[in-house]
């Protein structure tokens, strides 16, 4: 650069104004370096090319005016004159070395590329089969027992039924596709399943769709990018809905307790023990923990509630009778109502361990077969609403019954404020379903060593 074209470029920089960019001179093979005063007085050189009709600027950085005016490398600072013009010609050099790509321009296509690309990846990673996973174990997480139900329901009428939506993003599946799943199951005469999958599919997307404002949910569920519920806007079946109320009658209960009462072994003492307790859900029966058994109480853990929540713990006051078929099972290991045998590494002999618990399909077998054909349609999970009605019958108020089966707790009183445990209350409930299932039961409890 001569020494009258350096002289001049200092002086239109020195008499720079703020705002428009200036054009200092052409750089070879194209394009012109240019400069610009900021607000705050700063100058800052950028290389700008044409291609076509469509200019662009290319940053190159700050001037250093205490730089030597030959410097062609940038200082700590910035550059001086000829630097900048350096730095442009490397510019226009790339510029066609790159058939004549615009650097801006292919800075911007390769981060709209790379964008895309991640988008298609997580469209790939985020499907709804993944979300209705991660849903699950997001539920065993908690300790909810629903999620082997869900689970199943989501492999036979999601995954197995309708792959092609399964291996979809979540964030694309429609509340008609919902809708056609729920459909189907109607057609073939399952209206609750239908209703089942609703509310799961429903709740895995409300999971999704909260993450981002909820801090206890997991946040990798943010990354579905959930921002509607397709379940949400389909409708259930409410007939399907009705509860089954085939409750056994007081005499079928006396029936069943006739039939089981003194009979000697494991079976019949967990039948016994279903039914002095109240008739708890079996399926919370079975889960019951070595651990959460007294002198005098059992201690459940009732997974059903609001989502989200974990398993509310119910205890229940033992009888004398109770607590005798209890002990029968001779409790030991983590399950107290298990059949799990292993062998003593010393003695070689075989001992019970406790380290899986009974199946709930296994419990209500046994019911059926201590039964055979002398209840007509008899079904275990018919015990249940038996009881509730014997003792409504009996005068037992529907808080304490509530209380007794872990029907859940309403109102902001009952919720917030009543701390009473209601375990007399709860007693004397299971003592009046002794009596009139056996006129000799006396009520009172056995501890158990």
């Amino acid at each position: 650069m001569k020494n009258s074209i350096e002289k001049s470029v200092a002086e239109i920089i020195k008499a720079l104004s703020p705002g428009p960019f200036k054009t200092l001179e052409k750089i070879r093979p194209s394009g012109a370096l240019q400069v610009r005063k900021q607000i705050s007085g700063a100058i800052s050189f950028y290389w700008r090319y044409s291609m076509g009709t469509k200019s662009e600027r290319v940053s190159i950085g700050v001037y250093d005016p205490s730089a030597k005016p030959k410097s062609l490398e940038p200082t700590l600072r910035g550059y001086s004159i000829d630097a900048a013009v350096r730095a442009a010609e490397n510019l226009a050099l790339q510029h066609h070395t790159h058939d004549g790509g615009r650097p801006a321009l292919v800075a911007q296509q390769q981060e709209a590329k790379r964008t895309e690309r991640v988008k298609v990846e997580n469209a790939k990673a985020f499907t709804l089969n993944r979300l209705l996973t991660d849903y699950c174990n997001h539920l065993e997480t908690l300790g909810r027992r629903s999620h082997k139900d869900a689970r199943s329901i989501f492999k036979l009428h999601v995954d197995d039924a309708w792959p092609a939506i399964a291996a979809r993003p979540a964030a694309g599946v429609t509340s008609e596709e919902v809708a056609d799943m729920m459909r189907r199951l109607n057609e073939s005469g399952k209206g609750r399943t239908a209703n089942k999958l609703r509310s799961y599919v429903r709740a895995a997307y409300q999971t999704a769709k909260a993450a981002r404002l909820k801090s206890t949910i997991p946040v990798h569920f943010k990354s579905y990018r959930i921002a509607s519920n397709p379940a949400a806007d389909t409708e259930p079946d409410e007939s399907a809905n009705k509860p089954d109320k085939n409750p056994l009658s007081a005499d079928d209960l006396r029936t069943y307790w006739i039939l089981i009462k003194d009979i000697p072994g494991v079976k019949a003492a967990v039948l016994r023990i279903h039914l002095l307790t109240g008739g708890q859900r079996i399926e919370q029966l079975v889960n019951l923990r070595t651990a959460d058994i007294t002198a005098d109480s059992i201690t459940l853990y009732d997974g059903k509630g609001r989502p989200g929540k974990p398993p509310r713990p119910h205890t229940i006051p033992l009888t004398t009778q109770a607590a005798m078929a209890l002990k029968e099972l001779e409790p030991v290991g983590t399950y107290a109502i298990s059949t799990a045998y292993g062998v003593d590494e010393v003695t070689r002999e075989q001992i019970k361990t406790g380290d899986t618990h009974l199946g709930a399909t296994t419990l209500s077998e046994w019911a059926q077969q201590a039964v055979g054909d002398l209840i007509p349609g008899f079904q275990a999970k018919r015990i249940r609403s038996g009881v509730e009605t014997l003792l409504a019958k009996a005068g037992i108020s529907t808080e304490i019954r509530g209380r007794l089966q872990s029907h859940g707790v309403s109102g902001v009183q009952a919720r917030h404020y009543d701390g009473h445990d209601y375990l007399d209350e709860k007693r004397r409930a299971l003592v009046t379903l002794f009596k009139l299932l056996d006129h000799s039961g006396t009520g009172n409890v056995v501890p158990i060593k």
